[in-house]
């Protein structure tokens, strides 16, 4: 009886106010659950405070009942355990990599002090090729087969699993160091901003199999290979990467402060065009329409303003045609519009190339969740039925969420066929993305 008081206290509050909204928007409890297809059962145990409401709920009976944020405030956001650790202090970390011929291999952060304590110190000393031999010329086809390598790269990252890119990419960021050591300045400059990239990549890569601080660590130190090559704008951009781990934690304040840290005047266009997208991702998780159509609004202006540079790698992602349409359509999903996000989401879809596996398996998810959301469990699990084989070959912990929110959203519908006999496929990819979760 005490933890059913408890309950009525914590979650009343919401209770009280969704009952109260409802009536005077003239809803019956079967009307609403029509409206969010949420059984009137659930519906009622929340409205009494004797069930917890999830923040897909209150999101949903906010832009159903027309509560333009104020109704799902009330409901606070759960931080989502994602192994998300804080910066380790300054001190500097070291990759140490095995790389076996029988196709095992493996690589962990270690603090030098680590690698003093375990004895290794030799091998933080060891270096490929000689030092103090340098060659200050200009080599433009040395960039330009680097920058090809990365672009093949960032395609073999949309097919296969990032454990498999990794130690390629930390390889990469080495040899282009190392090389950046024994050309003109030029050409140094453009190998060190090319390895700024690298680095970059792999803090994204680092967040796909789950590993948070790694992804950060990669992206500080993509931000110091940049500015060492005479580019200082992948700062801000740096901004915009950290905010996509706090969106995936489920934080809007971070999320929504980092990524204005990235629209300061006098940068470029994409970067700030990007990260105005990241805004407007936080403000749909926060329940706040308005603000988030505005920096949505925003980033299509700076998008549109941006001039490719041939000679650069692009910034985000290459394999959306309208990325701002398609981050509308993520938006309203957040925002508790799953028809018109499924919609938005549909229609960019159609758009992605059929070898962008990874991409697909994004935004398809979503989409599927969407559907599901919406009421429509047939078509949800038709579609995620067509997914669950990329979503395993690319292995990614961030889509991996969204399949737990399905797999939630399904469990809701027992009694209907394809979500019975989708449960239990869907269940064994999760396992197959992370046999520990």
């Amino acid at each position: 009886m005490r933890e059913v008081f408890k309950v009525v206290q914590e979650h009343g509050c919401f209770g009280r106010e969704l009952r109260r909204r409802r009536l005077a928007a003239g809803l019956t409890l079967t009307g609403l659950s029509k409206l969010v297809h949420y059984s009137k059962g659930q519906l009622s145990k929340v409205e009494r405070g004797l069930k917890a409401p999830s923040q897909e709920l209150a999101r949903l009976c906010d832009s159903a009942l027309g509560a333009a944020g104020d109704l799902a405030a009330l409901v606070p956001m759960r931080l989502a355990a994602t192994g998300f650790t804080e910066a380790r202090g300054s001190e500097e970390e070291v990759w140490l990599m095995q790389l076996s011929g029988d196709g095992q291999s493996w690589f962990q952060p270690l603090t030098r002090r680590q690698m003093m304590a375990m004895g290794v110190a030799s091998v933080a000393g060891m270096s490929i090729g000689r030092q103090d031999i340098a060659f200050p010329i200009e080599d433009t086809t040395l960039l330009g087969v680097s920058h090809t390598l990365f672009d093949h790269y960032r395609r073999l990252g949309q097919v296969a699993g990032p454990e498999l890119l990794l130690p390629a990419l930390i390889g990469q960021i080495h040899s282009l160091q190392e090389l950046s050591s024994r050309t003109g300045p030029s050409t140094r400059d453009g190998l060190l901003r090319l390895a700024s990239r690298y680095a970059e990549y792999t803090g994204w890569m680092m967040q796909e199999i789950g590993n948070d601080h790694a992804a950060l660590w990669w992206t500080r130190r993509a931000i110091d290979l940049a500015a060492t090559g005479g580019d200082h704008d992948l700062a801000a951009y740096g901004h915009v990467r950290h905010a996509l781990v706090t969106l995936y934690r489920n934080d809007p304040p971070q999320t929504i402060e980092l990524a204005r840290r990235g629209q300061s005047a006098g940068l470029p266009p994409r970067i700030r065009g990007l990260a105005a997208q990241r805004e407007a991702q936080g403000h749909a998780l926060a329940g706040d329409y308005d603000a988030c159509m505005r920096s949505l609004d925003r980033a299509r202006a700076l998008l549109y303003q941006q001039v490719p540079n041939p000679k650069s790698p692009v910034i985000g992602t290459t394999n959306l045609s309208d990325p701002v349409d398609m981050i509308t359509g993520w938006c309203l999903h957040d925002l508790g519009r799953p028809q018109e996000a499924a919609e938005a989401i549909d229609r960019q879809l159609a758009f992605v190339p059929p070898q962008a596996l990874r991409t697909r398996a994004r935004y398809g998810m979503r989409h599927a969740l969407a559907h599901a959301v919406a009421g429509e469990i047939e078509h949800a699990c038709h579609l995620t039925g067509q997914l669950l084989g990329n979503a395993i070959t690319v292995s990614s912990a961030t889509i991996a969420q969204d399949m737990r929110a399905l797999s939630r959203t399904l469990a809701r519908h027992s009694k209907n066929r394809a979500a019975r006999e989708l449960a239990p496929e869907l269940c064994s990819a999760l396992q197959a993305i992370n046999p520990h979760m």
